[in-house]
């Protein structure tokens, strides 16, 4: 055996470092709402929808909502909203409507000759506007 060190003669040269190229991503238009807008739709949306059932209802029993009422509609979502209510029934001028104050949505509507001896259920409060 021998105590000897072996030493080459070529000096082992440092790797060379390779920089890694990074690219920057293309910046491409939003295909669709922007996220903001999504979000304003879903947490507080001004936009108050009828469902099916109330656009037919409001058809058979022949109510047109004037904008001085829809305006009267939404301002009484609105309130219902901060107090924490979920299904509300929304009263303006003798015709009551349940509506859904999560989703913003009209689910039924009720006209002055059909609202006597009505029961409405499944509402956690009550606006008269």
């Amino acid at each position: 055996m021998t105590d000897k060190i072996f030493v080459p003669t070529n000096p082992i040269m440092p790797v060379e470092s390779t920089k890694i190229k990074q690219t920057q991503p293309k910046s491409k238009q939003p295909s669709g709402p922007s996220f903001k807008d999504v979000l304003a739709n879903e947490i507080g949306g001004k936009d108050l929808k009828f469902s099916a059932h109330a656009q037919a209802r409001l058809e058979a029993r022949n109510i047109k909502l004037t904008e001085s009422q829809l305006n009267r509609v939404h301002s009484g979502v609105d309130k219902a909203a901060s107090k924490g209510a979920r299904e509300s029934l929304v009263l303006v001028d003798n015709v009551a409507l349940v509506v859904s104050i999560k989703n913003r949505t009209v689910i039924t509507a009720v006209d002055e000759k059909n609202i006597k001896e009505n029961v409405f259920t499944n509402i956690d409060s009550a606006v008269i506007m």
